[in-house]
């Protein structure tokens, strides 16, 4: 059996994104086509199915790394800002799209929130069987 890890991370989300449509805790937010995903961002972004693809990017994620948080994620989302003439800096991406979405997903009984050592969300048992049910 293949693992979630040996797929190309572009193929095995746009699968993801493609079942996670049709789930109805993970519902585009009507306020998303109007706001940027970061600071380090000159535009909001134009796909139609971003939400559901970044969903899909960020159960991946948290499948992968185990315990994750926001702001881990919001450093992994991050990107280059520039600054005009003065040189680009490291920008974190925004919390509410991904606080949101794992929010959906705590709803939908994908992920839970975790108390231990390390805090943040882990994948539950069902959905880490439905991330491993698009490996082939």
């Amino acid at each position: 059996m293949k693992d979630i890890r040996t797929i190309t991370p572009e193929k095995y989300n746009l699968t993801l994104a493609e079942a996670l449509k049709v789930i109805p805790e993970f519902k585009k937010p009507e306020w998303i086509d109007f706001v940027k995903t970061s600071t380090h961002k000159e535009r909001p972004n134009v796909e139609p199915d971003f939400w559901h693809k970044r969903a899909a990017s960020i159960l991946r994620q948290v499948y992968i790394n185990g315990t994750v948080g926001v702001e881990r994620l919001r450093t992994r989302y991050g990107g280059r800002k520039k600054r005009g003439s003065r040189p680009a800096e490291f920008r974190k991406g925004g919390g509410k799209i991904i606080r949101l979405i794992l929010q959906q997903s705590d709803s939908a009984g994908f992920t839970e929130k975790v108390k231990e050592k390390k805090s943040g969300r882990k994948l539950t048992q069902k959905g880490q069987d439905f991330l491993e049910s698009f490996v082939k």
